[in-house]
């Protein structure tokens, strides 16, 4: 699809006019700078909502006529108004989930993450299962001794936690550390083989080191299942249901206001559709559905829903892995790792299950999403969606999408246009991965292909933006300014001829995202019809030097015309 044809996709008239003038507004917007991604209107100062919906967007004296009574007027103050941020990629319930466990994003040796777990043991009841996030051993300030691959062993962890087994999730998600308990309820030891698409790694000796790659991880979910049935079964659903309402809080405070859910179980979707309907899910919900082959073959049809609970929850679509991250190696390469010439990553699913899954997605009329990081596994997946799509007249038109495409091949750059895949990336995974990609892949290929999103837009293709939280923070803002920037914290640039533009970057979280979720008509750009869904941020992030990007925090964040989020309530320069 080449950009013309995109652009005019995206720009499709919304399904609902404009609204009369005869009703006041319920919200009106004014003496801002309020970025529509509409070509007709590209910039105005003022919008009117009714009913959820924008019905007037335009100049001072426009919208003034549509303020009566009750409505609510949000002086801007000149400030930036732009559509509401889409996060295109990131785990609604794992963001909520993370705010309760510990949290290791931040320590910079493992000598930092063990004493962190000891604190935790001595308020810990014996028994209890320890988990955390976050840990990247190569953001460590040294690397550990002793070590295996980079990774340490587990002699330190264990002998502060021996009573209580403890499971320290990557920041990538993608694989483990856990200590001699949790191994030994695992029932993981020296002779235990490594799972399909995993890895337990081992020392000279044999010996497992305490990680556990990919796949690996599951050999410790049994116990952890084990541990939490025996819980009260009240209080573990009070626990999963406060983790989504702390996603939907974390997400609305970022200016989100539609969140694609890469990843929920039948089980999650229960309790977030439970949420909707009560009134309590603030955040807008397009979920991928991530269970079992055999559940989703029984229940994908009764599930898929599209602006069900009044437009916060649409599940139509599947997500799949084909390999792992990058950070751990697991990333499936077409030529071994340049830092470890054993290895070539891991094909982390069968790509007979893969197209099984492609062949139901087909059938119900879901998109289908997969997670490829290394060329291999795009090359892998692009082949597999040519082929699945071909089996049906509008398979260009199924808008399915890669999750990830951080490493591609040169010669597969220009397939995802021809073939209508989206690519759903994350523009702060290339800085904050930049320190360990030359090393994994060599200086050339790291150059060629590594996020390259520069040349997937100007070959046709939609790259669409996001986080991946809890691998990151959920904050639009850091990646839209690694986007346009690809500037580390050292003030060098990871390969700054593959930026975008800072309007292309707004459309990668705007209204690309939008099509990315067939919901293009509804939101994503401010157009009268449209969905009332907008973000207001405290500096220009369009304009301002570059330097300066990162300071902008969100004021507003408005869904369906009502402020779910106000930075400074007592600032609030709203008049009734």
């Amino acid at each position: 699809m080449r950009l013309a044809v995109l652009a005019a996709a995206l720009l499709a008239a919304p399904p609902a006019a404009a609204e009369s003038r005869s009703e006041p507004a319920d919200l009106v917007l004014r003496n801002g700078r309020i970025v529509t991604l509409d070509p007709a209107r590209p910039e105005v100062p003022a919008l009117a909502v009714r009913g959820g919906r924008l019905v007037a967007v335009g100049g001072e004296a426009e919208i003034r006529a549509h303020v009566g009574e009750g409505t609510r007027v949000l002086d801007l103050g000149g400030r930036l108004a732009i559509p509401g941020f889409i996060e295109s990629h990131a785990h609604f319930a794992n963001l909520g989930r993370a705010a309760m466990i510990l949290k290791l994003g931040g320590t910079r040796s493992w000598e930092e993450v063990v004493a962190t777990v000891a604190a935790a043991v001595e308020r810990a009841q014996p028994g209890e299962w320890m988990l955390g996030r976050g840990w990247h051993q190569e953001k460590w300030s040294a690397p550990p001794s002793p070590q295996v691959a980079g990774f340490p062993l587990h002699a330190a962890l264990s002998r502060v936690s021996p009573d209580n087994p403890v499971v320290l999730t990557h920041a990538s998600g993608h694989a483990s550390f856990v200590n001699a308990r949790a191994m030994e309820l695992a029932g993981i030891d020296a002779a235990t083989p490594d799972p399909a698409g995993g890895e337990i790694l081992r020392d000279a000796c044999g010996e497992p080191t305490g990680l556990l790659n990919e796949t690996a991880q599951g050999l410790v979910a049994a116990g952890l299942d084990r541990f939490r049935r025996n819980q009260d079964p009240a209080a573990s659903e009070r626990e999963a249901r406060r983790a989504l309402e702390l996603a939907n809080a974390e997400a609305l405070s970022k200016g989100i206001t539609t969140f694609h859910d890469a990843g929920a179980s039948f089980a999650d979707i229960d309790r977030v559709a439970e949420l909707a309907a009560a009134g309590k899910l603030g955040v807008r919900l397009w979920v991928m559905v991530r269970d079992t082959p055999a559940e989703m073959v029984a229940k994908l049809a009764a599930y898929r829903r599209v602006g069900a609970a009044g437009g916060k929850l649409t599940v139509r679509a599947i997500k799949s892995y084909v390999d792992g991250a990058l950070g751990s190696r697991g990333a499936w390469l077409l030529a071994p790792y340049s830092d470890l010439p054993s290895t070539s990553g891991l094909a982390v699913s069968e790509l007979s299950e893969l197209r099984a899954i492609a062949a139901l997605a087909l059938e119900h009329d879901y998109q289908f999403c997969v997670h490829a990081i290394g060329d291999r596994g795009n090359r892998e997946v692009l082949d597999l969606f040519r082929d699945a799509l071909a089996t049906v007249p509008d398979g260009k038109a199924r808008r399915w999408r890669i999750e990830h495409a951080q490493h591609l091949h040169p010669t597969d750059v220009p397939r995802f246009a021809e073939l209508g895949v989206i690519a759903a990336m994350q523009g702060i995974h290339c800085t904050s991965d930049a320190p360990f990609v030359s090393p994994r892949l060599g200086e050339k290929r790291a150059r060629e292909g590594a996020y390259v999103w520069r040349e997937l837009v100007d070959s046709g293709a939609l790259v669409v933006n996001g986080t991946d939280a809890p691998v990151e923070d959920v904050d639009p803002i850091p990646s839209f300014y690694a986007t346009v920037t690809r500037r580390l914290p050292d003030g060098t640039r990871f390969y700054a001829e593959h930026a975008l533009s800072r309007l292309e970057a707004l459309r990668s979280y705007t209204l690309g995202a939008a099509y990315a979720a067939f919901e293009e008509g509804e939101k994503g750009s401010l157009v009268a019809g449209k969905l009332a869904d907008v973000t207001v941020l405290s500096q220009d992030i369009l304009t301002v030097p570059e330097d300066e990007i990162l300071a902008a925090r969100v004021d507003y964040t408005i869904v369906g015309g009502e402020v779910l989020y106000a930075r400074d309530s007592e600032s609030d320069a709203s008049q009734r």
